[in-house]
């Protein structure tokens, strides 16, 4: 990158010497974590913590970031990667939860719906 290119991103409204550039570069933390978290068991995911916290959260500071002046594009690519990894996690949550009849059959329920007599032999 020319010296000209980093002088104008040094200078940007959103460059490194504003808050505007480093909240955002620490927020990726949080989307790194998340990340992290793939490999946690699913029934240790919270639902409250993935929709409210990461998913809408990144949903709604990716739509802020477009509206704010100047445009934060860091803040956009940040907040649009936590409400992706926040989907995941949900995602893994409700298949663990509502999708997955093998564990539990495993674990002693009954897959069949309770107004459905049984037949005995």
């Amino acid at each position: 990158m020319p010296p000209s290119k980093l002088q104008s991103l040094w200078n940007h409204p959103a460059g490194p010497k504003t808050i505007h550039f480093w909240a955002p570069t620490f927020k990726w933390g949080i989307t790194v974590a998340n990340v992290a978290d793939f490999s946690k068991p699913p029934d240790t995911l919270s639902y409250p913590q993935q929709l409210a916290a990461v998913g809408l959260s990144g949903l709604i500071w990716s739509r802020y970031s477009t509206i704010v002046t100047p445009k934060n594009w860091n803040l956009f690519s940040v907040s649009l990667g936590m409400s992706a990894t926040g989907i995941y996690q949900l995602a893994r949550k409700a298949r663990h939860d509502y999708y997955n009849p093998k564990e539990n059959v495993a674990q002693g329920e009954e897959i069949m719906p309770t107004n459905v007599p049984k037949v005995r032999s």
